[in-house]
């Protein structure tokens, strides 16, 4: 996989290749959007809770950790993981699967899928250049966003293959990512949940890997119930899924960097060179269904959730029916591109607050 630009633009300058993506993805208004995009927790219900733009800077600070302690491109993992989720739609994602499913209604057997949006916003929709659409970033970091840790064989990216071997494995930096975005979210969504008085910790100490945590806790002389304790619990269990990762992921890493250059593929046959250990792999699944039951459907969220869903229902349903209620600058797109698509795009675009405003707009309620 070649880590240049898909179009030459200008003369290389003092940055190498990688940071030049950062910095374009860092400038850009689809990543700015993020901070009013739901994580978990509706953007409008505190200051504390996650957005997309938080995970997005804590994905990045322990992929970038891992890297660094795994010899692989830390800089290159740095932007894969600020732009992972680029393409994320409002209300996360129950928003995106909302927009799949009336996109798929509508008769667009295509669909709404994330990942791909991300990888659209970075080469299509965002608009820097005059000769092409995109932000014109290297193939390395393109296929990073677009497939996660695995090969992404997609019926609709004709043409793309010849590019992006989807049939591959992505980079080392790729899988970091994968990882850390995994470890983030985990740790995060507890610490937000127990804020938030959505679960406690009797909840979360039935749990194996958690047990060893509040082991480590304790033993820094931090006591449950203490005010320190959510905060060190947290720093805790990012601690221990990071150490496994760097420690089972060491000998994969040496040996596909003497084998291969910096964001080369993988045969899709191989075993992922890099990941947890097969009981920390276990334990973290463990509590990851334990979240699922006692967190993200608490009824709560899930009431926020159903009034999201409604949203994009309700504004794509509007905008099919009446193109009329779209700005001048996305009917000039159905030029060149298909209405459906054109709508989802806008709607995937927007901020939480920007649709729940629309929506309202539109239809004289209240959500």
């Amino acid at each position: 996989m070649q880590a240049n630009q898909r179009f030459y633009d200008f003369e290389e300058d003092f940055r190498d290749p990688f940071s030049r993506d950062r910095d374009r993805v860092l400038h850009c208004s689809s990543f700015r959007r993020l901070e009013y995009k739901t994580q978990v927790f509706l953007n409008h219900e505190g200051d504390y809770f996650r957005t997309r733009l938080t995970h997005s800077l804590e994905v990045s600070q322990v992929a970038r950790t891992m890297s660094r302690m795994l010899n692989l491109n830390e800089t290159l993992a740095e932007v894969i993981a600020l732009s992972h989720d680029l393409g994320h739609t409002p209300f996360g994602h129950v928003g995106g699967d909302e927009l799949d499913k009336q996109l798929k209604l509508d008769g667009n057997t295509l669909g709404f899928e994330h990942n791909f949006q991300s990888f659209r916003v970075l080469t299509k929709l965002e608009k820097r250049y005059k000769d092409f659409d995109g932000l014109n970033l290297t193939f390395a970091t393109l296929e990073g966003v677009l497939k996660h840790s695995y090969p992404y064989e997609k019926p609709f990216l004709k043409g793309l293959d010849l590019e992006f071997h989807l049939d591959k494995h992505p980079s080392l930096e790729a899988m970091v990512v994968d990882h850390a975005d995994e470890i983030a979210y985990t740790s995060h969504d507890i610490d937000d949940g127990i804020k938030y008085g959505l679960i406690t910790f009797n909840d979360l100490l039935q749990d194996t890997l958690c047990l060893r945590v509040d082991a480590m806790v304790q033993k820094e002389g931090v006591q449950r119930g203490e005010k320190l304790y959510r905060h060190r619990f947290v720093a805790g269990l990012i601690k221990i899924l990071v150490e496994d990762f760097i420690s089972h992921s060491k000998e994969g890493a040496k040996k596909y960097q003497k084998e291969m250059p910096i964001s080369s593929t993988l045969d899709a046959n191989l075993k992922l060179p890099l990941g947890f250990s097969k009981e920390m792999a276990t334990e973290l699944k463990t509590l990851k269904k334990l979240l699922f039951v006692k967190l993200y459907k608490h009824e709560k969220i899930a009431r926020k959730m159903h009034a999201g869903k409604q949203c994009i229902k309700g504004l794509y349903g509007a905008f099919r029916e009446d193109t009329d209620l779209l700005p001048p600058a996305q009917k000039e797109l159905f030029l060149v591109r298909k209405e459906q698509r054109v709508i989802a795009d806008y709607i995937a675009s927007m901020t939480d607050r920007y649709a729940m405003k629309t929506y309202h707009e539109i239809y004289g309620l209240s959500l």
